[in-house]
């Protein structure tokens, strides 16, 4: 019997990825479930490539270290401990700790290109994908980038046109289709939440017999 039970989350940016595992996390009681971004794996700004225009591109696998993200997730599943800087969006102003992960029997990997590599891919027990439609992304993003990361308008929508949508055409919708779940976000997630926290309830159940 397998002790643990590892899902991967993904869809574009602003899709509703951090929305579905903040409502994840009041699902599960500590020891139960161990939440890891992906977004915390990003190379720093001086380590990152960038376009013929000399602008970074964050949207491209490149700007991650799926590398050692896939070491992380290696050591959780063999029961270590692992410890990870949070990346702060390249925002002075947000701090920037050293998160603790704890081996659990549910461990919920988030990110936009979890499913790119397929040393990655291949570890994951279930994949789900968060589905929006394009217009309703770029709103949530502005709202995002703006209040929370400092960017101005018109950094958000070329940095939208430029990189976010190409690279979500290459990189990250292809593998929707090989999703065991695909929870459309364009207004609610709340049904496929549900569905969602039932099925991880009895695998919890199962990883603990």
């Amino acid at each position: 019997m397998k002790k643990h039970f590892l899902i991967g989350i993904s869809g574009g940016s602003a899709s509703g990825k951090t929305e579905l595992i903040k409502k994840l996390k009041n699902e599960f009681q500590p020891g139960e479930a161990v939440f890891i971004a992906m977004d915390n794996y990003y190379l720093p700004k001086e380590k990152q490539k960038r376009d013929a225009s000399g602008k970074i591109n964050f949207d491209h696998p490149d700007a991650v270290n799926l590398q050692k993200l896939y070491d992380d997730i290696l050591k959780l599943l063999n029961g270590e401990t692992i410890y990870v800087k949070q990346y702060n969006y390249n925002n002075p102003k947000l701090p920037s700790p050293i998160i603790e992960y704890k081996p659990a029997p549910i461990i919920i990997v988030e990110g936009i290109f979890i499913f790119f590599k397929p040393y990655l891919n291949e570890l994951f027990d279930l994949k789900v994908f968060i589905d929006a439609d394009e217009h309703i992304k770029l709103a949530r993003r502005i709202r995002r980038d703006t209040q929370e990361r400092g960017y101005n308008l018109d950094e958000i929508l070329d940095q939208y046109i430029e990189h976010v949508v190409p690279m979500y055409r290459k990189f990250i919708e292809p593998y929707k289709y090989e999703c065991d779940i695909v929870i459309p976000n364009n207004h609610s997630m709340d049904k496929g939440i549900s569905v969602l926290i039932g099925y991880l309830r009895s695998k919890l159940k199962e990883v603990l017999i």
